[in-house]
């Protein structure tokens, strides 16, 4: 699988499949989840909560249309809340492991990921990336491009970095 790293809006990104940061409820919320439910369109929520009424545990996955997105899915995950003291990395490394599994269930060969957890949720951003790195590179997977998509330039620089260390 290549890795892949660009800065921008993970919104516009012409893949098979978008990765969601949700909460449990996923009802829609802020940052990554917010920007996704507002530029997929009411679809997005309405097949959230046909296929999901419980919500979702922390560091599982499931998936949605993607509504008006150029993406066909949206893999919604869980990430663990660190500022809540949720500071298992096991949740955070499930996250990335549910959702190449979900991919490979839809048959998804280009996956856009956000940084899971290292915003609102407040992971530190050097381990979330090795985390997300860690997982990608092990990975036995169908997906053939996963997409690290990075909202501002640090977080750009920092993945960068991260990916020529090895």
């Amino acid at each position: 699988m290549e890795i892949t790293v660009v800065e921008g809006d993970i919104t516009a990104q012409d893949v098979d499949a978008i990765v969601n940061a949700a909460n449990r409820a996923m009802r829609g919320g802020g940052g990554v989840d917010g920007a996704i439910h507002r530029a997929g369109g009411p679809a997005v929520l309405e097949d959230c909560r046909r296929r999901f009424p419980a919500g979702l545990a922390t560091g599982d996955a499931g998936w949605t249309t993607a509504g008006l997105l150029p993406a066909r899915w949206v893999i919604h995950v869980v990430g663990p809340n660190y500022n809540r003291g949720e500071r298992d990395r096991t949740l955070l490394t499930s996250c990335y492991h549910r959702a190449l599994a979900v991919a490979d269930d839809l048959g998804a060969h280009t996956v856009a990921f956000p940084l899971i957890s290292a915003g609102s949720y407040g992971w530190p951003k050097t381990d979330a990336i090795d985390a997300a790195l860690e997982v990608f590179r092990a990975a036995q997977t169908q997906v053939a491009e996963a997409r690290m998509v990075a909202f501002d330039s640090s977080t750009y620089a920092a993945i960068q970095d991260a990916l020529r260390r090895g």
